[in-house]
């Protein structure tokens, strides 16, 4: 069993600022990635989720060309946790904020997909 804990959303004005936190805990043996994923209001299929932003055992980050240089994805290996800074916020980055992790539970296993709760962000004044 593996939880994902968000927690940093809430209402800001544009032009604001938000970290959002994410802690992962449970059965892992390895992590090779975790990232953020947002969906829009209106949209409510799981596929609809777009890649906001992600970084990589090696240390790589991948960002949406949406967020670059206002957005950036930072970890903490040692607490498992996962952090997307958010600054300059505009109201299209309104959506609920999804973090995911691709992990191994077990060495014996292949990765898999895990998503925490969501979180929701609102950039309004």
């Amino acid at each position: 069993q593996v939880q994902l804990v968000e927690s940093g959303g809430g209402l800001v004005q544009p032009g604001g600022s938000l970290r959002l936190s994410c802690a992962a805990s449970g059965s892992i043996f390895s992590i090779n990635a975790m990232g953020w994923y947002r969906q829009a209001p209106g949209k409510e299929r799981e596929l609809e989720r777009e890649l906001v932003a992600t970084i990589r055992n090696i240390g790589s980050r991948n960002y949406a060309e949406s967020v670059k240089g206002r957005f950036t994805i930072s970890r903490d290996y040692a607490k498992n946790t996962v952090y997307l800074q958010m600054n300059s916020l505009k109201p299209e980055d309104t959506a609920v904020y999804y973090c995911q992790m691709n992990f191994r539970p077990d060495w014996t296993e292949i990765p898999r997909n895990a998503w925490g709760q969501g979180t929701l962000v609102t950039v309004s004044s």
